[in-house]
């Protein structure tokens, strides 16, 4: 009982320093309000960050873009003590991305995979130097070594954006990359992505209101059907995941809970055209013929993985009634999908899940290139032609003139460049090379080399894929089933970022398989 002890010690410092007069409050009131005038300018802007050029005697200051895979493990790795750390991100937080389709049916909850930034780089919210920004970067200036930058409002129209300027020693782009659409029409307006909490948060919502509409009175069967019809669009392991989540919950949760529209709801996966993730929709309508051929060849999911494994994810998917579909999208409408043979797909949902590529900003750098339009990096992920800047993640790339392949868009490579640049860059401090256009003399040491470790998926029903081949003409280890999904389960439980989400995840697992799903539309 020490803290109750504790307890009533406090409460009798506090009672004790409570003023006796009664006028106190009022007095004091008083006081302040005739001698409190406007701050001294010199305080105001003792109070503000300091953006400005790094001075001999501060510490260099690292710029970093973006709260990903990979800024998060940079700034998990730097040496504080060697660096003030300022990140711009238009979220305060990583996601956990290999779970996110959990948490669309309830399996997970959105807070198990959201890690704030602060408590994987204390220094931001603490040391004096070190910040983050509510922002989205609107530009680079290589030249003056500053970013421009504008304040995120989340659409409050009381509220105006704030554009800033800071300046930095080191620049480090770490801004991902965003969904793919292959220019489709009506993908934006209609599809939803899932790459975002906020997304997970719409499909679940979506989906919940449509097992809800369903049931109300007067509804056709057609419309029943169309209304509980889930399309997901893209047979990579984001959407064959989900695509496993959704069944999952249809068979365990819809059945019990919604039964009087079980037999209602469905879910297609459709395999999108391997060629429509090298070129633009528009492409299409040049090649009739070679795609009409090859077309007739695109008939697996998860191509990355090895066949027997495909087999068996096709064969469980199946199974659990999942439908699969290769085709071209060709438009995509309010309520359906028309596909490149002129099928019409109705939906109630549709989640779009076909890849990612550069956003337009990162587009729109003045920056060298590599194929695909990523920003372009040697061996040691530095931007040639620029001093300073580095890039890592989704929205970079090696330039050709490495001879090295562009690395694919996974979490894993994400996090080992991450891990590496802080690691060189704490050489480079120690080195004494933090400072701005002070690193041309310094060795950087080895270049950066990554070794796949493996692959994962999860397909439903306890089943679950793991591919441990350094490349897919490799050989090497590859299960399927029940000992695969906990061993999918055991590596992304240790692979989570703190304990307090470990612990997050671990809980709603186990309520979820004792209770079921949360089907609460919140």
């Amino acid at each position: 009982m020490a803290w109750f002890g504790r307890f009533v010690q406090l409460a009798n410092v506090k009672n004790s320093a409570r003023p006796t007069n009664p006028n106190h409050f009022l007095t004091s009131l008083s006081h302040f309000s005739s001698t409190a005038g406007p701050a001294p300018a010199a305080a105001v802007r003792s109070r503000q960050p300091n953006l400005a050029p790094t001075r001999p005697d501060e510490k260099p200051r690292v710029v970093v873009l973006g709260s990903g895979w990979a800024a998060c493990r940079l700034m998990k790795g730097l040496d504080t003590k060697a660096y003030d750390v300022v990140c711009v991100s238009p979220r305060n937080h990583m996601v956990f991305t290999p779970l996110l389709a959990s948490t669309c049916v309830g399996t997970l909850e959105f807070r198990s995979v959201a890690e704030p930034i602060a408590r994987i780089q204390p220094a931001i919210s603490t040391a004096p130097g070190s910040y983050f920004f509510l922002a989205n970067c609107t530009g680079v200036d290589p030249d003056d070594h500053s970013v421009q930058c504008e304040t995120v409002t989340d659409g409050i129209s009381s509220l105006e954006p704030w554009k800033f300027k800071i300046t930095y020693d080191k620049l480090v782009v770490a801004l991902g990359a965003e969904a793919s659409t292959f220019g489709i029409h009506g993908v934006n307006e209609n599809a939803i992505f899932l790459r975002e909490v906020h997304h997970a948060q719409e499909i679940r919502r979506k989906l919940l209101l449509n097992l809800m509409l369903s049931d109300v009175p007067g509804i056709s069967e057609e419309e029943k059907r169309r209304l509980l019809h889930c399309v997901v669009v893209g047979g990579g392991p984001t959407g064959v995941e989900f695509s496993g989540e959704l069944s999952d919950f249809i068979m365990k949760d819809v059945h019990q809970r919604y039964a009087h529209v079980k037999d209602f709801i469905h879910v297609t996966l459709i395999e999108v055209f391997p060629i429509a993730r090298v070129l633009d929709y528009n492409a299409f309508h040049l090649f009739p013929k070679l795609i009409s051929q090859s077309l007739l060849q695109a008939n697996e999911i998860l191509s990355s993985f090895d066949d027997r494994l495909r087999r068996y994810a096709t064969k469980q998917l199946t199974k659990s009634g999942v439908r699969l579909v290769q085709g071209v999208v060709k438009d995509v409408k309010s309520q359906k999908i028309i596909l490149n043979d002129g099928t019409e797909v109705p939906y109630g949902l549709l989640v779009w899940s076909t890849g990612v590529g550069p956003s337009p900003f990162v587009r729109s750098l003045q920056l060298p290139k590599s194929p695909g339009g990523r920003i372009g990096v040697d061996e040691w992920l530095r931007v040639p032609s620029v001093q300073d800047i580095f890039a890592i993640g989704d929205c970079s790339g090696f330039l050709e003139s490495t001879g090295k392949p562009v690395l694919p868009a996974l979490a894993q490579v994400a996090e080992r460049q991450g891990k590496y640049l802080a690691e060189l860059l704490n050489s480079v401090a120690k080195a004494g090379g933090g400072r701005a256009n002070s690193i041309k003399e310094i060795a950087l040491g080895d270049p950066f080399v990554y070794r796949h470790l493996g692959s994962m998926a999860t397909v439903g029903r306890y089943k679950a894929l793991v591919d441990l081949r350094q490349s897919k003409e490799a050989k090497g280890l590859s299960l399927a089933g029940f000992t695969s999904w906990f061993i999918w389960r055991s590596a992304y439980l240790t692979r989570v970022v703190s304990w307090r989400n470990r612990f997050y995840v671990a809980i709603n697992w186990f309520t979820t398989f004792v209770f079921g799903r949360d089907i609460s539309r919140i």
